[in-house]
């Protein structure tokens, strides 16, 4: 049990350090992509290597299964980047930076409502929290002079965590099935696939292969797809199974520290001391929301 708890936090760890680096990707891509070619190109590339890589088809044993495989697609891929890239639009990335460190929180509370026997919540819960928020805050608002609310944007961001509250928690249930990880994920990426179609025409999804395979833009898209998709999002479903949903979601405090540190090395954007401090709430807000102490 102890050596399956070291590897959940390996994976989680794994997991949001290359989540962190999308970032630096999605810039590159958007230069001649818009954000759902982006977004379907990377998940059909992420579900063609989870074929290949465990081409074994996955054989449902209670038809009511379906029903949370769909739902874990609809929301953790689909409704949760779309709502996310729309909210970008419409609001500043600051605001959506802070507002995503809200997705422990909801993850918490949708467990606790949910799942009251498996994931207590605990005081060092909401002090971490409230750390954590603080020092994403200072990352996100860094070098920014006013701070101005978007309802619309800042709204749809706020469901997009909500989004993704409800996703780990269904990754938990499925995780409790007992099936491979791999066929898991591959099943929960061909509902998120079905589910973003009608979504194309309506962003107006118009890919050109000849800008796809200039290798700058082909480089990406594959890290995308193949490393921040496909086995991300395995290694993700992986750490929820066995720390559980609460647990997991505490990875994502670590995700702007992340950006900021790659960002500064491969972007050459600034590392201030509002950063740094920063980093060190965050950090200090995932340690101390990792202490057992129930209420």
């Amino acid at each position: 049990m102890k050596t399956k708890k070291i590897a959940g936090n390996i994976t989680g760890f794994i997991t949001v350090f290359f989540w962190g680096i999308t970032y630096i990707s999605t810039k590159v891509l958007l230069e001649v992509f818009n954000p759902v070619e982006i977004l379907f190109t990377r998940f059909l590339m992420g579900l063609i290597f989870l074929v290949f890589l465990y081409p074994k088809p996955l054989k449902i044993k209670d038809k009511k299964q379906e029903i949370y495989f769909a739902l874990a697609g609809v929301t953790g891929v689909t409704l949760f980047y779309l709502l996310e890239n729309i909210a970008l639009t419409y609001t500043m990335a600051s605001n959506v930076g802070v507002i995503s460190a809200l997705a422990p929180f909801f993850t918490g509370i949708i467990g606790y409502i949910f799942m009251k026997n498996k994931e207590k919540l605990t005081k060092n819960f909401f002090i971490g929290f409230v750390l954590a928020l603080i020092g994403v805050g200072l990352i996100s608002f860094n070098g920014a002079t006013t701070f101005k609310v978007n309802p619309v944007g800042d709204l749809l961001a706020v469901a997009s965590v909500i989004i993704w509250g409800i996703y780990g928690n269904l990754t938990r249930k499925l995780g409790s099935y007992g099936y491979n990880t791999i066929q898991v994920t591959r099943r929960t990426f061909i509902y998120g696939i079905l589910f973003m179609l009608p979504a194309l025409k309506f962003f107006d999804f118009n890919i050109q292969m000849s800008d796809l395979l200039q290798y700058k833009y082909l480089f990406n898209m594959v890290f995308l797809g193949l490393g921040a998709s496909a086995i991300c999002f395995v290694t993700w479903n992986y750490t929820v199974k066995v720390l559980g949903a609460v647990k997991a979601s505490l990875f994502i405090y670590l995700i702007p520290i992340i950006t900021v540190i790659t960002s500064f090395i491969f972007l050459n954007e600034r590392l201030t001391w509002m950063s740094f401090f920063g980093i060190i709430f965050a950090i200090l807000g995932l340690m101390i929301s990792n202490k057992k102490e129930k209420l």
